[in-house]
């Protein structure tokens, strides 16, 4: 029997319908593939109510669909301050969202709040994910581009923490 404790992962962007749940297909699907889903709980929120209970933004999903990761389950959800208990790892899209996160919670959960590119490899010094909400096509793919590398480089970390 396991009993190991699973590590629990909050993506965190302004509404939850474009970046967050993005990022929250796509761990959850690589987290998966990897074979520690038993290990690892996904799950994002935003720091504005504006769209609860709405699925993620159609270009959000039509995107992600096209590189194999289904989101039409995800619901969009607010964070709450339970949240800053329950999650080991709570990681804003962008600044804005992280001093919000930051501003919300008590000192002593700052240090599981970060930036979720500080993840990534390739993207040194971007350690924003744009909103693409009021954008093109093209970024929503670069909003996915950087989630992909950002999540592969989570996985990792993570790998090295718990030794899964």
């Amino acid at each position: 029997m396991n009993t190991q404790k699973k590590i629990k992962v909050l993506f965190v962007c302004m509404g939850n319908i474009c970046r967050s749940p993005t990022a929250d297909a796509v761990f959850r699907h690589h987290v998966k593939a990897a074979g520690v889903d038993h290990l690892i709980e996904v799950d994002s929120a935003g720091t504005h109510a504006y769209h609860i209970g709405n699925p993620p933004d159609e270009r959000s999903q039509h995107t992600a669909l096209k590189r194999g990761y289904k989101m039409d389950d995800l619901r969009a959800r607010a964070v709450e301050l339970r949240d800053f208990d329950e999650f080991d790892y709570i990681l804003a899209m962008d600044k804005e969202n992280l001093r919000l996160l930051q501003q919300r919670s008590q000192r002593h959960h700052h240090g599981k709040i970060q930036l979720f590119m500080t993840f990534g490899e390739s993207y040194d010094g971007d350690t924003e994910v744009p909103d693409p909400y009021f954008g093109g096509h093209q970024g929503f793919e670069l909003v996915l581009d950087m989630v992909e590398e950002a999540s592969q480089g989570l996985l990792k970390h993570l790998h090295e923490t718990i030794k899964f």
